[in-house]
């Protein structure tokens, strides 16, 4: 499917005259991991095993539903506790031992988003602890250092924390999943919840969402409360 959309794009800009990408069925791609987004109680037994330093980092990419690489690159200057917003222009990948810092995957992933008030404090405290004075320093830098977190050193700290919270089988990416479902369940359409994760179209953004465990019998509980009026 990202094969198609390459080539679809190649013969939109002339770069081809035709895409080569017409095998019945092959851009659609079902899903080969079920994913469950963590219960709140599991993101927070998940932040708790986390080292402090790096809390902030499993509640943002919870609460608002960042990439790793949008994350990584967050600065001083991105957070804005008055607005209540992270401005995300820029994200890192790790490319041959070599840190990359570039503009997110689409034109949509540079947004502002808005952070929910509960972990106000939290990251108040987590500017003062951990994060350098100069405006341009990371939140989540290496210790002792204003270089990038290595990513697969992160992952390990994960794995152990989702472990002690009983999650053994939660990555580090399935917290943006997790994001994802939160945010739905506040009711947001998905024109909103697309401008929150970034994406571009409904399709990728539809990928994200997932039934949390009891909603439907919620939602059946809502009909008959309709039926009842």
């Amino acid at each position: 499917s990202l094969l198609r959309a390459v080539m679809g794009q190649a013969v939109v800009e002339g770069r081809v005259s035709s895409s080569p990408c017409h095998i019945p069925g092959a851009g659609r791609a079902s899903r080969q991991r079920r994913i469950e987004p963590a219960t709140l109680p599991e993101l927070a037994a998940i932040v708790e095993g986390m080292p402090e330093r790096l809390r902030l980092l499993v509640v943002l990419g919870a609460w608002c539903a960042l990439r790793y690489g949008e994350l990584a690159e967050l600065r001083r200057h991105d957070v804005d506790l008055e607005r209540g917003a992270l401005s995300i222009s820029r994200a890192v990948v790790r490319v041959d031992g070599a840190d990359l810092v570039g503009r997110p995957r689409s034109v949509e992933g540079v947004r502002h988003v808005a952070i929910p008030p509960h972990p106000y404090p939290a990251i108040q405290a987590h500017l003062d602890a951990h994060v350098a004075r100069r405006s341009d320093s990371l939140l989540f830098p290496r210790p002792g250092t204003n270089r990038h977190l290595i990513h697969t050193e992160v992952t390990k700290i994960v794995m152990t924390a989702r472990a002690a919270a009983g999650r053994p089988d939660l990555r580090l990416h399935d917290l943006r999943h997790t994001g994802a479902v939160l945010a739905a369940q506040t009711g947001a359409t998905l024109a909103e919840l697309m401008a929150r994760l970034g994406h571009s179209t409904p399709g990728a953004a539809l990928r994200y969402q997932h039934a949390a465990a009891g909603r439907d019998a919620q939602i059946a509980a809502r009909l008959s409360e309709m039926a009842l009026q």
